[in-house]
């Protein structure tokens, strides 16, 4: 089992396999419940129309005998129908939830009959080099595919969508078609980097009606968005346990919040990990990179710029790069850039809405954070201070780097790319920590919120829709074609999704130990602010122009000044 086409490839092989049946026994006998039931799925699967008129010509049986029998198959509950003109006379045909669940267990079961019947036709022939894959994971269920909703959204222009122009987003582009046909409703997603998603959002805030019914907004920015009026509040616009809230990740979760409120629905959860090079750290006999003097050794190790191999990548461009790496890199060093209070496993961000914050960057922590980022300049490929999101994944899977920094979104660039030379000899960790810190992984990712200035006839339409994208349905299909990402604890648990990615379970191990954490990044109102001084005041640092000790002076000073100013 390798992608996500499983349960498509099982709806083809049993279109091909009654084919096979029909003509070899009797071509006079079709099965047309079954030819009509398979029609369905594979058009649902593909993103297709399937009319009534579709399902006759399907079943392989006279006209009146096939409306005869899709009949029998919608009073069995099997078949849903949606209209798709206002008078209701003309109609589409779906697969209801319970033939979707169904037909996915049988899916699994045929999958296992076949393998298991030609496994033993093999060891009977004597091939022992026959191989058909892993085996389902006991006692976990797979997740069926998504549904459409019984009534397509009215939305008049379709469903509009503000995203960031990464790999998940890249997906749900993809799977355009078969979103459509489950929303009934053309979507229209417009995709930006990240700073320019931000300005995006911020300008939309101030038209008079929302271009977007949906907006992806980055998780460190929530508390600006809130305080500025741009997103509403969940609970106004919809009952908050229809998204099983206890499904997602915690720190997801809980970054979706502000004074208490959930504000988004997590769409990607994606902590940041330090990526590094199995198959390299083995030949050498090193142990994986679990502390920062670890990192500054392999580097060390692996650093021969004559042969074009560098040992460490990581966001080093000014502005937004280094100004997230260097927060995240803090934590590692056991802080916060701002004073949290301390509490079991960190530190509490979830009563920042209470503001009275002052920044924590003139410390020895902080300075220690400081010479670390110093001592990888050492060992980093020559365009490390131009390196951001992209740049640094792209070296490392090209096999120039020993280790790179890098959000789970991006694996999908080695993941799923066998000429790379990191494809199938990554590992995986937490951030390295410093001798005061412990294992974390801040937590990235998106959570999909509604605008506050959106029109309301068009608020419960969204509200439909974020519950049809965020569902465990829609995010194992994001993971089945690429994303690297999942929200919730369902979706990494899934056998299928497991299989594809030893991301997926590391991720839910790295929950469970409470290593994934939100406030490395807390989403103050101020912080993009403070982000942009850290990532141009440590640029000059990085450059040469100050040093570590003055920048971090003059970064203390600048968002000292600019905290005092916004809370009063």
């Amino acid at each position: 089992m390798e992608t996500g086409a499983e349960l498509e490839r099982i709806v083809h092989f049993l279109q091909d396999f009654c084919v096979e049946v029909d003509t070899a026994l009797d071509p006079n006998t079709p099965n047309p419940h079954l030819n009509m039931i398979l029609h369905l799925l594979r058009g649902h699967l593909e993103g297709r129309v399937i009319s009534p008129s579709s399902m006759v010509a399907a079943s392989g049986v006279p006209y009146a005998t096939a409306t005869r029998k899709l009949a029998d198959l919608r009073e069995a509950g099997l078949i849903e129908q949606r209209p798709r003109t206002k008078t209701g006379k003309s109609f589409s045909l779906h697969p209801s939830p319970q033939l979707l669940g169904s037909f996915h267990q049988l899916a699994d079961r045929v999958d296992r009959m076949a393998r298991a019947t030609l496994l033993r036709r093999a060891n009977e022939a004597g091939d022992s080099d026959y191989y058909f894959g892993g085996s389902y994971q006991p006692g976990l269920a797979a997740i069926a595919p998504p549904s459409a909703l019984p009534q397509p959204l009215k939305l008049p222009g379709g469903l509009r969508i503000l995203v960031h122009g990464d790999p998940t987003f890249m997906v749900m582009e993809t799977l355009k078609r078969q979103f459509e046909q489950i929303v009934g409703t053309g979507i229209h997603q417009r995709a930006f980097s990240i700073d320019r998603l931000r300005e995006e959002a911020l300008r939309n805030a101030d038209r008079p009606k929302s271009r977007y019914d949906l907006i992806a907004v980055d998780l460190p920015w929530l508390g600006e968005f809130v305080k500025k009026g741009v997103i509403r509040p969940l609970g106004e616009v919809m009952d908050v346990n229809r998204l099983d809230p206890s499904d997602f990740h915690t720190a997801g979760w809980r970054a979706a919040h502000w004074g208490g409120q959930p504000y988004g629905v997590p769409s990607q959860t994606t902590p940041e990990l330090m990526f590094y090079r199995k198959d390299w750290f083995a030949q050498e006999g090193l142990e994986p990179p679990a502390t920062t003097e670890a990192v500054i050794a392999a580097a060390r190790q692996f650093h021969d710029p004559r042969k074009g191999r560098y040992g460490v990548a990581w966001n080093a461009a000014r502005g937004t790069a280094l100004g997230h790496t260097f927060m995240m890199t803090c934590a590692a060093f056991g802080q916060p850039i701002v004073d949290l209070p301390a509490i079991a496993g960190g530190f509490d961000a979830d009563h920042l809405a209470d503001g009275g914050f002052a920044p924590c960057f003139d410390t020895d922590r902080a300075h220690a954070a400081a010479d670390y980022l110093m001592q990888l300049m050492q060992y980093s490929p020559p365009d490390i201070l131009s390196m951001s999101w992209y740049e640094r994944v792209r070296p490392y899977a090209e096999g120039k780097v020993a280790m790179a920094y890098g959000y789970t979104l991006l694996a999908p660039y080695f993941e799923l790319d066998p000429s790379c030379s990191a494809h199938g000899n990554t590992g995986y960790l937490p951030h390295p920590h410093g001798p005061e810190g412990v294992p974390i992984a801040p937590v990235g990712g998106y959570v999909l919120c509604i605008p506050s200035n959106l029109a309301e006839d068009r608020v419960e339409e969204a509200a439909e829709a974020l519950v049809a994208f965020t569902s465990p349905g829609a995010q194992k299909l994001y993971a089945q074609n690429g994303s690297r990402t999942a929200p919730r604890y369902s979706v990494g648990a899934d056998p299928e999704v497991r299989r594809l990615s030893p991301i997926f379970e590391l991720v839910d191990q790295m929950s469970w130990r409470d290593e994934l954490q939100f406030w490395p990044r807390p989403p103050i109102p101020q912080i993009s602010d403070i982000i942009s001084i850290c990532g141009h005041e440590l640029h000059d640092m990085l450059r040469g122009i100050v040093s570590p000790r003055n920048a971090l002076e003059r970064v203390q000073a600048r968002a000292t000044d600019l905290l005092q100013q916004t809370d009063n």
